[in-house]
């Protein structure tokens, strides 16, 4: 296979995430939150932004991703977008703006497409939000599916810990991830599921399986920009790889700044008018 040309598809749709998947090429996804990172990401080749509902944590610094508004899921997606040319944007529904309530759904996917021109949005949850799903799928707002952890039930499962390791979860998952394909989601995300689940998963569906701690043989793979920058420093799961440790770079760079100006070493007369 050639090497990846982010420059081979102008524009990555949901037809051209089937084709990938139906060809065997792994797709990337990232989350972002504001226009200068995903500027970055996007001229990287990213195939997918997820606007995620984590801005909760690492963009306000909330303990769990329930806080976050739909306003402010808005913002961030805006800014996402208006920095995106070739990137698939995916906006999460945040916690409240669709369970239990397929109209409250509707109106909520709707603010999301029309105020920050996103493609997408994601959703947490199987046959329980089958109806709200079904609503924003009649709208023609494409639906991206979330199956395993699934962070915005936190309080109802009381862990972060791997999803699905007992027989009947497992089957249940599989049977959700076979009912969001049935319904009409293009795609669904898999988090912190064993690797062998994750495998069947992707094997038993047509549509694109995106893992996030969900082992090598999904069809693509998503984490935290954050996480993989190493902007954040405590979180350490299992499938996390950190590509760089910017928190160590920044705070550096800010202290000799810090220092420099104390030292009156910064501006020096190049640096003034």
């Amino acid at each position: 296979m050639s090497v990846h040309n982010p420059q081979l598809v102008k524009r990555i749709t949901t037809h051209v995430l089937q084709a990938m998947k139906e060809r065997g090429e792994r797709i990337s996804m990232l989350t972002a939150y504001d226009y200068s990172m995903a500027k970055i990401v996007d001229d990287a080749g990213i195939d997918i932004i997820l606007v995620g509902d984590s801005a909760s944590n690492v963009m306000a610094g909330h303990e769990t991703t329930l806080p976050i508004t739909l306003d402010q899921m808005i913002y961030h997606a805006a800014s996402v977008v208006r920095a995106v040319s070739r990137a698939f944007v995916v906006v999460d529904l945040p916690f409240g703006s669709y369970q239990g309530n397929s109209k409250e759904a509707l109106v909520s996917a709707i603010r999301i497409m029309k105020e920050s021109g996103a493609h997408a949005v994601k959703l947490e949850g199987g046959i329980e939000i089958k109806e709200s799903i079904i609503r924003i799928l009649t709208a023609g707002v494409p639906v991206m599916g979330h199956l395993g952890l699934t962070p915005q039930s936190i309080y109802k499962f009381g862990t972060y810990g791997v999803r699905a390791k007992e027989e009947q979860e497992a089957q249940r998952l599989i049977d959700d991830a076979k009912l969001l394909e049935e319904i009409g989601c293009f795609s669904i995300v898999l988090e912190k599921i064993p690797a062998l689940l994750g495998k069947q998963v992707a094997e038993s569906v047509s549509i694109p399986i995106i893992g996030i701690g969900a082992g090598q043989h999904v069809d693509g793979q998503v984490l935290v920009l954050h996480d993989l920058l190493g902007i954040t420093k405590d979180f350490n799961p299992r499938f996390l790889r950190r590509y760089l440790n910017l928190y160590d770079d920044i705070k550096g760079a800010v202290s000799r700044y810090v220092e420099d100006v104390k030292t009156r070493d910064f501006p020096n007369e190049k640096e003034q008018y």
